[in-house]
């Protein structure tokens, strides 16, 4: 029965012996009394620690001490430890966590140093523990929640900071189109598109001096904002602002910018009249009116009776009304140069020529003429259809128009002079038209009618049976 008692005494572990020594000095004997021989200061420690029921890395995480650390500290081997002033900190944090007196524990370590032999002796190193995997991070419920409430609340705050700042600044304002104060553009511009960057989502205003509402735009997700205004000649004038739709708040500097549209070169018509000549004296009233001009988008000549060619002796009661000539307006050919042809009845005539521009610039020439016939000169029109027509010029068959005739079609005229008499043959007499001597006479016969006519001054003209 000994030797088995002493057989299960020899396999007891020494953790299990600390264990309970450290029990024994927990008592009221003190350490060293003859009863209980004293325990070391390691198996102190591993024995406090298994009767609080801790492994190392439960202790590491109260403690923030390392295992390795609190290892060396229940073996006794101090020489792992970084030195003795960090050893006698773990020493002191560990035994306030096991429930020990800091200071006796520190006083013992003291003790046991002095001594390193006899300890040596003394004490049986506790076994290292076994090192267990450190455990990852896990995520609990709880610690989800409360991340997402941080980051809420850090989003919330961010974001009542960025509104305070917005409410508390005014908005920007920049123009980059056009980049200067005072722009001109080309002559005929009527429009304009300015450009910019400001704030997101302002409201652009567009101030045009004279205009009643202001031209507006917004500013994109960027800040930048375009917008076209309208120009007129001479000087436009604009103010850019921008307005903060959320605070109301309007740019502290508003800019300026003036465009410059240059008033057109107008250059008025040059006019030459070739003929008539100042004074010219006519035997007939088919007058060209030719001449040359620039410049020019018309021609307009206007025929103004002045009197008779000689002034009667006695003044008639109540002298015949003037000729009233209808003014006729030409456009200039691409070389500048324009004719007018005018039928004119006896008398003296001014005739004025005015050139116009585009522009609506104008010059005027006039020139005095006379009409004064001499023998016969007739006028012959077609209008309304075609006819055909054979002509005796003082009893000669005229040229051109002999004895085959020719064909005139509707708008075309001809002119023919004679010393003493013109003889005309129509195949149309209601569409043949005639003027002789500057009077007009109009249509003598009927549409479809052949009828000749004798024009001898100062007889009225006579229907023959000429053919």
């Amino acid at each position: 029965m000994t030797t088995r008692n002493q057989a299960r005494r020899s396999t007891t572990s020494p953790e299990t012996a600390a264990a309970g020594r450290a029990s024994e000095a927990g008592s009221s004997r003190p350490v060293g009394s003859a009863e209980m021989p004293p325990i070391s200061l390691p198996e102190r420690l591993l024995a406090a620690r298994e009767r609080k029921g801790v492994d190392l890395y439960r202790a590491e995480r109260d403690t923030k001490i390392r295992a390795h650390y609190l290892a060396a500290l229940e073996r006794g081997d101090y020489r792992e430890l970084p030195g003795a002033v960090y050893t006698k900190g773990f020493l002191r944090n560990y035994a306030l966590y096991l429930g020990l007196d800091p200071d006796e524990v520190l006083a013992q370590w003291r003790s046991e140093r002095g001594e390193a032999a006899l300890a040596t002796t003394a004490v049986s190193t506790p076994p290292r523990p076994l090192v267990s995997p450190r455990p990852g991070l896990t995520f609990s419920p709880g610690l989800l929640a409360a991340a997402l409430l941080t980051v809420a609340v850090v989003a919330f705050v961010a974001y009542l900071g960025v509104q305070l700042f917005r409410f508390a600044k005014p908005p920007t304002i920049a123009v980059t189109n056009p980049a200067a104060a005072v722009t001109e553009v080309e002559d005929g511009t009527t429009t304009y598109t300015f450009s910019g960057a400001s704030i997101a989502g302002a409201t652009i205003e567009i101030t045009a001096a004279g205009r009643d509402q202001p031209y507006r735009a917004s500013a994109g997700p960027d800040g930048s904002w375009t917008t076209e205004v309208e120009l007129s000649r001479g000087r436009n004038q604009f103010e850019v602002n921008a307005k903060d739709p959320e605070t109301g708040k309007t740019a502290e500097d508003p800019i300026q910018r003036v465009i410059m549209v240059p008033f057109p070169v107008i250059e008025a018509p040059t006019l030459i009249v070739e003929s008539p000549l100042d004074g010219a004296t006519y035997e007939n009233g088919a007058i060209p009116v030719t001449g040359r001009t620039t410049n020019a988008g018309s021609v307009r000549v206007a025929s103004t009776w002045q009197g008779p060619v000689t002034e009667p002796v006695e003044p008639e009661a109540s002298p015949p009304a003037p000729p009233i000539v209808e003014p006729q307006t030409a456009t200039p050919a691409d070389d500048g140069t324009f004719s007018v042809p005018v039928e004119l009845v006896a008398g003296r005539w001014m005739i004025t020529v005015t050139a116009a521009s585009a522009e609506g610039k104008t010059v005027t020439l006039a020139r005095n003429v006379t009409v004064s016939f001499k023998g016969v000169n007739l006028v012959v029109s077609i209008d309304g259809g075609s006819a055909w027509l054979k002509v005796w010029v003082d009893g000669k068959l005229a040229e051109g128009f002999g004895a085959g005739g020719k064909t005139l079609r509707d708008g075309r005229t001809v002119t023919f002079t004679g010393e003493t008499s013109v003889e005309v043959r129509t195949g149309s007499s209601g569409v043949t038209y005639f003027t002789l001597n500057g009077d007009a006479l109009g249509a003598l016969g009927r549409r479809g009618i052949p009828e000749t006519w004798l024009f001898k001054p100062p007889a009225p003209p006579e229907q023959t049976g000429r053919k």
